[in-house]
């Protein structure tokens, strides 16, 4: 019998969760905004490195593009290095090897996808995005794929398993939240018609840049000191954890293609993952979008988008030690549906600010812009607390009833499923905000800059995918998989959906 992780090793195995989703987060919240500013951004200083607007076929933005035909290489990636993972026979493990490789790659390519100067509206710029877009999700998958795939592994009953779940959703909305620091130490605003730099900007215009060179470079060094600490904390379980002494490890004998498609056959693998992609549009479009309807919908000044993420972020965490006991009393499914719902409720709140004419414009937000950010600051809490904690659990046990169902162990496979549910509901997301924002936008010499109209449309968009996951998650058969892997231990688990149906 192998060892089962203490608590504390579990909140060691959690910070590589704050590793990537600072990546991650840094790519969610800084890709739209850094390459497509808004028209006070523009003011301020930012550079246009990507010609904005609708260019592609009068519907479609450059960066929604790149996003869009990264995900192709993705299609391959992903089952590529979960099977090459789930197939392992090295002796350290079949996961370790894989994130202790790639950690490193992860953070740099993230840094250098932003360290780009070939001048504004160059497509030098655009194929330099799209190369580092491109490995950006490689190293993700070769760390993440193999890193969630250790979730069902280390998690060996239903307690250790929403442990380490919730666990790893404190560092996910942490990691997230860290993503959004250069709202206050980079870039700049505009006051009386001057720029108004931030510290970092203000300290290298001091130190002898050119304005423009300056604003672009607070913000990268912001990321670099960013991945740095990412690229630490993903390194800590991959040399802290030794994988052999808590796994038994059991390589599958299935090639890439047909441990794809096994893993497809499963009805309720199938449930979930179709539920997912709608969270991840949803959640994406929001997160995305935050810096711009904290701009243009409610005019508060940039800096304030981590006020509010930040507020998000900490009113979940109080929820998080609580989840647990939510589901040994309502099971997960319940929970999950709940979630995506109070998600919805608190996207038609930001689609109501966005009305045009409801709110001032940037720059002059009042009290009332006050009363809606505290609104979905307050409503987003338990949703995101629910969300961001059972959904990963849920595969584990699908995973777990795979294995102990036919005999092959690709819990790999699952999570590369996952992950990339995740990356394409990112995409659809990044490709629908982009374009959708532009509607009823601001021209300025030939190029179209966000406006309320869009945001309106973008925040609707994202309460419909939200709600579309829910009813699709209604179909995921909690009961039957429980039953098929449930230990004596999780009898409390087990009794909360003793009413479902198989």
């Amino acid at each position: 019998m192998k060892k089962r992780l203490t608590k504390k090793q579990m909140i060691i195995f959690s910070l590589g969760q704050f590793g990537w989703s600072l990546l991650g987060g840094i790519i969610s919240a800084w890709l739209v905004t850094f390459f497509m500013p808004t028209a006070a951004d523009r003011a301020a200083g930012a550079t246009q490195f990507i010609t904005g607007g609708l260019v592609i076929g009068g519907f479609l933005t450059i960066i929604g593009l790149i996003t869009a035909l990264s995900r192709i290489f993705d299609a391959v990636t992903d089952p590529l290095i979960a099977s090459l993972s789930d197939r392992s026979t090295n002796k350290r493990g079949r996961r370790i090897p894989f994130m202790q490789f790639a950690a490193i790659p992860f953070a740099v390519v993230t840094v250098l996808l932003f360290c780009i100067d070939f001048g504004a509206g160059s497509w030098a710029n655009i194929l330099w995005v799209s190369i580092m877009i491109v490995l950006f999700y490689l190293f993700m998958t070769m760390y993440c794929t193999p890193y969630n795939a250790l979730i069902s592994e280390f998690g060996q009953n239903q307690e250790d398993r929403m442990f380490i779940s919730t666990s790893i959703s404190f560092t996910y909305l942490f990691g997230t939240l860290f993503a959004y620091l250069p709202f206050v130490l980079a870039g700049g605003g505009v006051k009386d018609g001057q720029p108004t730099p931030k510290l970092l900007t203000g300290l290298l215009y001091k130190a002898g840049m050119e304005y423009q060179m300056a604003y672009a470079w607070s913000f990268r060094i912001c990321f670099i000191v960013l991945a740095v600490i990412a690229a630490v904390m993903m390194l800590l379980p991959a040399f802290k954890l030794k994988e052999t002494e808590f796994i038994d490890p059991k390589p599958t004998n299935e090639n890439v293609f047909r441990s794809l498609v096994s893993t497809f056959k499963n009805k309720d693998f199938r449930v979930f993952a179709g539920s997912d992609i709608m969270y991840w549009v949803g959640l994406t479009m929001f997160q995305t979008g935050l810096p711009f309807f904290v701009k243009v919908s409610m005019g508060f000044d940039a800096g304030l988008v981590i006020v509010f993420m930040g507020g998000m972020s900490i009113l979940a965490a109080v929820f998080y030690p609580f989840v647990t006991k939510f589901v040994k009393k309502w099971g997960k499914k319940k929970l999950v549906i709940f979630g995506f719902l109070g998600l919805a409720a608190c996207y038609a709140i930001t689609a109501i600010s966005s009305i045009p004419g409801l709110l001032p414009g940037e720059g002059e937000a009042n009290g009332l812009s006050w009363v809606f950010g505290i609104a979905i600051m307050l409503l987003s809490a338990l949703p995101m607390a629910l969300l961001g904690i059972i959904p990963q659990s849920i595969v584990a046990d699908v995973a777990e009833a795979e294995a102990k169902t036919t005999g092959q162990n690709r819990e790999g496979m699952f999570f590369a499923a996952r992950t990339f549910a995740m990356k394409f509901g990112q995409s659809i997301a990044m490709i629908l905000f982009t374009s959708i924002a532009l509607i009823g936008g601001i021209e300025v010499e030939n190029d179209l800059y966000p406006a309320k109209t869009g945001m309106l449309i973008a925040a609707i968009v994202a309460v419909a995918f939200c709600v579309l996951g829910a009813v699709i998650l209604m179909f995921y058969r909690e009961k039957k998989v429980m039953k098929i892997i449930a230990k004596e231990e999780d009898a409390a688990f087990l009794k909360a959906i003793e009413n479902e149906k198989e």
